[in-house]
This record gives C-alpha cells, sequence and structure tokens, in this order.
C-alpha cells in the first residue's frame, strides 16, 4: 500500500515554487524566513517533471513586496510564485530578473563608495543566468557566488 503525507494547504498567503534545489535555503535566508512568526513550511528535492528536482516554499499569511521578490529573481530565477487568498490560487507568476537592481545587493568592491559611505547601491544586470552584476558606481561585476544581500 503506497502512503503519501500532506502538507496542510494555506488559507492566505504564498507559495514559491519551481525553485532549484541548491537555491532553497538562499532563498530562505534573504527572505528572513527563518525569523517568520507565521507557518512556513518547505520542500526539497521534490519530483518534478520540469525540472527533475525542485523545492517549494509554503507561507502563510505573508506576501511580497516587488524588492523582495527582486532578491528571489536574484537566486531562483524562474521560480513560480502563487498568492493564495481563501485556499484558492488568484494570482500565478513567474519571478523575473529586473533590468536594474537598487539597495538589494552589496557591491563585491571592497574599495567600492557603496562600502565606505550611506550610499545605496545599484546595479544594471548583465545576464540573468548565471547572475552578472554591474555596480553604477565602481563599474565592478558581482556575480551570483559573491552575492551578499542586505
Amino acid at each position: 500500500m503506497e502512503k503519501h503525507l500532506k502538507v496542510s494547504a494555506i488559507k492566505d498567503g504564498t507559495v514559491i515554487d519551481h525553485i532549484p534545489t541548491k537555491a532553497l535555503f538562499k532563498v530562505i535566508k534573504i527572505l528572513k524566513l527563518e525569523d517568520c512568526i507565521q507557518m512556513v513550511t518547505f520542500g526539497n528535492n521534490l519530483d518534478s517533471k520540469a525540472m527533475g528536482r525542485k523545492a517549494i516554499i509554503k507561507i502563510a499569511n505573508r506576501f511580497f513586496a516587488d524588492e523582495e521578490v527582486n532578491k528571489i529573481a536574484l537566486v531562483a530565477p524562474n521560480a513560480k510564485l502563487n498568492t493564495i487568498r481563501d485556499y484558492k490560487v488568484i494570482e500565478k507568476r513567474v519571478v523575473e530578473t529586473p533590468k536594474e537592481i537598487i539597495g538589494i545587493v552589496n557591491c563585491f568592491n571592497p574599495v567600492c563608495i557603496t562600502n565606505a559611505e550611506k550610499i545605496t547601491t545599484r546595479f544594471e544586470v548583465l545576464s540573468h543566468k548565471p547572475i552578472a552584476l554591474k555596480c553604477f558606481y565602481c563599474e565592478k561585476i558581482t556575480n551570483e557566488n559573491e552575492m551578499v544581500f542586505y
């Protein structure tokens, strides 16, 4: 007899689906979900027809601002955000990396003006896969392995 474990549905909140398995804990960290007082459920290495393996996060009573969605896009491009209201999916959207990133990531260059003074970082996105960000101020390139989030 085959057994299945079910994760309870959320009444209101957000489901982040199709997260690459290697990015799950990065998403949890950048969204500060370890400090979340709402129910958070995550699964990793789940079967996926499209990806082979994937991760998923369910967060009750939490909805994401554009800045948070941009953070997700930097570590999990093409993840899907499902907005849930009264147990129904009311919106589905694919996370997309914007052309410009403002105030989310620190510049990799230790002598950049943004690391010495209170100046908001600003990057042009040069590449989406892999992520490459060009600093507006010092023009150094920060890649996804070097990204440090505020």
